[in-house]
């Protein structure tokens, strides 16, 4: 089973410069909460994420369908690929950086607010 791994494994690298990919930064959503949409959408097909993510009430929803959007322009312009065989290979949100404020307290004290922001990564590859 393991040189079976070691192969897909090996074929996926050299096929990783062909694959369509996208991405985004400083997306003013924390990663965690973009995390729970990114694992719907994983795996799917792109026709099934772009119909999940459609459904999803969500600001995360709309950004990362954007997003797959925007890699499945670059798949059919820049790959000559069809994007009705694509599906959601990876995809994933890493931490931006952080937006310090701070909110007044009582006794002449303050608080500090974490803006956080996320950085998201997608890469699309052909259905096999």
């Amino acid at each position: 089973m393991a040189k079976r791994i070691r192969e897909k494994t090996a074929k996926i690298r050299e096929n990783a410069d062909n694959r369509p990919k996208a991405s985004v930064k400083y997306v003013r959503i924390s990663s965690s909460k973009v995390g729970i949409v990114l694992d719907t959408v994983r795996g799917k097909s792109y026709d099934d994420a772009v119909g999940i993510l459609m459904a999803i009430p969500n600001k995360a929803a709309e950004v990362v369908l954007k997003l797959i959007n925007s890699a499945a322009a670059n798949a059919e312009n820049n790959k000559g690929m069809n994007k009705h065989d694509l599906y959601v290979a990876e995809i994933c949100a890493t931490q931006g950086p952080t937006l310090k404020r701070s909110m007044a307290a009582g006794k002449g004290s303050a608080n500090r607010i974490l803006k956080r922001t996320s950085h998201i990564n997608v890469v699309l590859d052909i259905k096999e």
